[in-house]
């Protein structure tokens, strides 16, 4: 069994990031937008902003007190949209139920919308052109690309259906010719699909979620889950029993989380190529 370092493999890719916007002689500037006080978000908000201080990108954050209007977040995009100096922007999620947020991620200027998720950005990665893609399902194709695991064929169980997992992923696998099984809360007789499937990929938040009677042997596990248990960080995959199973599996944290910050610098480099 080989664990897939997400860890190790975003560090490789920061640095790789690094030594290409040292040879470039500009300012790059990263807007991040966090309506309200979420307190997960605040720990996410703050690992971003880490990343760009070591990159040398300039971090704008954006807080908005949670009593702002949707109009005034679009107002705000807006302006980013036609600042120069900002290369990437995102709106942190979630955000109050007053806004939709849907609203949102669609005035954000289709070079500059880092996280994949205006319908312009799901729309050309649907036809399989697309700037960027969502940072997480394009994180763990670059994990399972970085340690040689094939897709062209394999059956992947896919355990998630959201705008921001699910439906990104399965896009980007069927475009490398996997063959793809989405399930999700309604799907019944999961066991069927999962001791079937050579990759399975759990985004569900439960706990203990994927146990070893699931699996077949020499299954690849991606457990992009993120549970908070008396202050442990935990997945969704029974990690010790999968995990003598497993040929490849992902531990949490350090294998997915990690990549996902990771590819929000990855696409930042996207809109430099395109300027060039």
């Amino acid at each position: 069994m080989t664990i897939l370092d997400g860890k190790k493999v975003s560090n490789e890719i920061i640095e790789n990031i690094k030594e290409k916007l040292e040879k470039i002689n500009k300012k790059i500037g990263f807007a991040i937008i966090w309506v309200g006080n979420n307190p997960a978000s605040e720990i996410y908000i703050k690992n971003k902003m880490k990343k760009c201080e070591y990159l040398g990108i300039e971090a704008k954050l954006f807080h908005l007190d949670e009593t702002v209007t949707e109009n005034e977040v679009i107002k705000l995009i807006e302006d980013l949209n036609n600042d120069e100096s900002i290369y990437g922007m995102i709106l942190q999620s979630p955000v109050p139920s007053h806004i939709n947020i849907v609203n949102c991620f669609n005035k954000i200027a289709y070079k500059k919308d880092i996280d994949g998720f205006s319908n312009v950005s799901v729309g050309n990665l649907c036809l399989g052109n697309p700037l960027h893609v969502s940072c997480t399902p394009k994180g763990i194709i670059k994990l399972l690309d970085y340690y040689n695991i094939p897709l062209e064929g394999k059956n992947v169980c896919l355990i998630n259906r959201s705008n921001i997992v699910g439906k990104p992923l399965f896009n980007l696998l069927i475009e490398r010719n996997a063959t793809v099984t989405m399930c999700h809360s309604k799907t019944k007789n999961l066991e069927l699909f999962t001791k079937n499937a050579d990759i399975v990929i759990s985004a569900v938040g439960k706990v203990n979620f994927i146990t070893a009677d699931m699996i077949k042997d020499g299954a690849v596990i991606i457990d992009v889950g993120i549970n908070r248990v008396n202050g442990k960080v935990m997945g969704d995959v029974d990690f010790e029993n999968v995990s003598k199973k497993a040929s490849f599996i992902t531990p949490v944290p350090g294998g997915v989380g990690p990549m996902t910050v990771a590819m929000i610098f990855d696409n930042i480099m996207n809109v430099i190529k395109e300027e060039k």
